[in-house]
């Protein structure tokens, strides 16, 4: 069972930047897939962020590219998620999950708690 676990949200404001961190338990994480994803309120989930087992394949949504970007450690079994120029817009709960592919995030595990982004006017 793989389990996921965000931090690093928190409130800023706009133009601000934050760096969100996914810890991810057992030992498929050097071979798997990672994604970003965010729910704002009344909102469904949508895809923010996307990196191949070995960082170099990257894929992002239109509305963050040029401000956010996804790295990860394979060594310490965590994805990264810098997060710069935000926006209001951006406010939202943030999660990782392991998917399929780059182009096709269907996540593979259940959802962790989440961590929480508020970029203030």
């Amino acid at each position: 069972q793989v389990q996921l676990v965000e931090s690093g949200g928190g409130l800023v404001q706009t133009g601000g930047s934050l760096r969100l961190s996914c810890v991810v338990s057992g030992r498929t994480f050097s071979s798997s897939t990672m994604g970003w994803f965010r729910q704002a309120p009344g909102k469904d989930r949508e895809f923010v962020a996307a990196s191949g087992w070995g960082g170099r394949s990257t894929g992002y949504a239109d509305s963050v590219k040029g401000r956010f970007t996804i790295s990860r450690d394979n060594a310490k079994n965590t994805v990264f998620l810098q997060m710069n120029s935000l926006k209001p817009e951006d406010t939202a709960v943030y999660y990782c999950n392991r998917i399929s592919a780059i182009f096709d995030a269907r996540p593979l595990d259940s959802w962790g708690q989440g961590t929480q982004v508020t970029v203030s006017s």
